[in-house]
């Protein structure tokens, strides 16, 4: 569905615009001092707070908002049935209590110690990449490097065949970029997702092994086995969420030290400030934006939202609130003070930031040892992902 060009954030918003998909932070400036709180006809009725206050407030309001669903469409969820509020992708369209259980579930696959032993096998990864690339002047570090990393990981994690990576990216297309598809149509396109994730659990089950996916069809909540929709669910979430995130917080990273000599230059010399370097890559350009429904008509902030009005909770415009954050649209790769939102807020804050973390150092620290001087070959050619989850998905560099 063709949307028509927004003339007003403040009061028709639209995140897959062009303007937005090309530069969302003059709008989240503007609509700061404007409207703290903007509102849309679009998709229903939506609300787009952009103080990082408000963010935080909506993220921890479980009485007046849902997440039964995250994802802003054209569509809406029926409503969800007691007693297990599990939503369309466990744990973070589950509502407390709920969430509790299925997000703890999932807390030992993403512990820091399950992502230390996946550390080597990501390494060996973006070298195999790197390698695979041969002695290039140019490359795009999007389509050639930072899509294929969360990929591959998260393929091990599930015990899926690697070599079904454009499959995957296929799917996070579907999720996550077709918003704005009839709702009909957008369903409709779920059907090849359906029967892949339907012949990934038959397989495990038939021939069950030490990943994920065995581990989902066999972990139980107060006895019980998962309902095989909570399995499915946190397949989706975990394929969707574990691979567009990533990919789009490598390249946005990559992207910016193209752009910014003095930071890659400072990260090659002193290579110590990675930690710091990858906090503030991650508040600059957190790639995901979460949404929530309102439960009941409710007044936020003088504005009267309606019954399942959509509510986007913008991330990075949060993370970029001069009340926060100083000097907060300036890129610090040393800022020490960084209590971020990229990963964010509440009892919903992402149960794979360990993960996200060591594949974005991982993949830095191998692509500035094998390139450690490149730039941007054309800015105009750099485009971005529409949608909840931003990152550049195609980014031509010259390098050496």
């Amino acid at each position: 569905m063709a949307h028509l060009p927004v003339a007003d954030f403040a009061t028709d918003f639209d995140h897959t615009d062009p303007a937005w998909v090309n530069d969302p932070y003059p709008i989240y400036e503007d609509l700061r001092a404007r409207c703290p709180v903007a509102h849309s006809d679009r998709y229903g009725g939506a609300w787009l707070p952009v103080r990082h206050e408000d963010v935080a407030s909506i993220a921890s309001d479980h009485e007046h908002f849902t997440s039964r669903t995250v994802v802003v469409n054209e569509g809406r969820p029926g409503p969800q049935a007691p007693p297990a509020p599990i939503g369309v992708a466990p744990p973070i369209t589950s509502d407390p209590p709920f969430h509790q259980l299925a997000r703890r579930l999932l807390l030992p696959a993403f512990s820091p110690r399950a992502i230390d032993e996946l550390e080597g096998f990501t390494r060996e990864l973006c070298m195999q990449l790197l390698d695979g690339l041969g002695d290039v002047a140019e490359l795009d570090a999007a389509i050639d490097y930072a899509q294929h990393i969360p990929v591959g990981v998260i393929a091990k994690m599930l015990g899926f065949p690697p070599e079904d990576g454009d499959l995957f990216r296929g799917f996070v297309h579907i999720i996550l970029e077709g918003v704005d598809l009839p709702f009909e149509e957008r369903i409709a396109s779920f059907e090849p997702l359906g029967d892949y994730f339907e012949a990934q659990i038959i397989d495990h089950q038939e021939h069950p092994r030490d990943d994920l996916t065995t581990f989902l069809l066999n972990v139980e909540i107060n006895g019980q086995r998962l309902e095989m929709r909570h399995v499915f669910g946190t397949m989706v979430l975990l394929l969707a969420a574990g691979i567009d995130t990533t990919w789009s917080a490598i390249g946005a990273s990559i992207w910016h030290l193209a752009r910014t000599g003095a930071d890659r230059e400072r990260l090659v010399a002193e290579p110590k400030l990675m930690a710091t370097a990858i906090e503030e890559f991650l508040r600059a350009y957190a790639p995901v934006t979460m949404a929530r429904l309102v439960k009941e008509d409710f007044e936020f902030q003088g504005r009267a939202m309606k019954k399942d009005d959509w509510v986007l909770l913008s991330f990075p415009a949060a993370n970029r609130d001069p009340a926060v954050f100083e000097r907060a649209d300036e890129v610090l790769i040393d800022r020490e003070v960084n209590r971020h939102a990229a990963f964010g807020l509440g009892v919903h804050r992402c149960v794979g930031s360990n993960l996200a973390r060591m594949e974005l150092r991982v993949a830095l620290e191998c692509f500035l040892e094998r390139f450690p001087e490149f730039h941007v070959a054309d800015e105009s050619a750099v485009t971005w992902a529409r949608g909840q989850v931003r990152g550049p998905r195609t980014l031509p560099l010259v390098v050496g």
